[in-house]
């Protein structure tokens, strides 16, 4: 065999593979929410799932993280760490809602978080209750 020939068989698969991977990556077909952390499709939330939230928030929530998310709450005052403030839009263009719905349902401890914000396993079952928990989390930003 020729050595033109031998160079082409082994220089053709890996070049055509490089090319290949090359068309996998992120062209302009961007998704619309590339600004903030925000990434997967949301469950379908209710208007009794969104009240249900807020009723939630309001019970749960709030006690520490404050009605207006800033962290303020009556309980705030005795913890370290202190609760996070949901109106930081730094945290808020960094955080997942994955990690937002993490910290949902299962505690602080799951996302690195402090151990005194409980989980909530009888929301296991309640996907749009979550979403609209997390949905009111993104709120405070505006």
């Amino acid at each position: 065999m020729k050595l033109a020939s031998m160079f082409g068989l082994l220089a053709g698969p890996p070049a055509l593979l490089l090319l290949l991977l090359a068309g996998c990556g992120q062209g302009g077909g961007g998704r619309a929410d590339q600004g903030s952390a925000a990434q997967k499709p949301s469950v379908a939330i209710t208007a009794a799932d969104r009240a249900e939230a807020e009723s939630l928030f309001t019970t749960r929530c709030a006690v520490c993280h404050g009605t207006a998310g800033h962290g303020d709450g009556p309980g705030a005052a005795g913890l370290n760490p202190k609760p996070r403030n949901y109106a930081d839009r730094q945290w808020q263009k960094a955080v997942k809602d994955e990690e937002i719905e993490r910290a949902i349902l299962y505690g602080g401890p799951a996302v690195g978080k402090s151990p005194q914000m409980i989980a909530n396993p009888d929301l296991q079952a309640k996907p749009g209750v979550v979403a609209a928990l997390r949905e009111k989390v993104r709120s405070f930003a505006h």
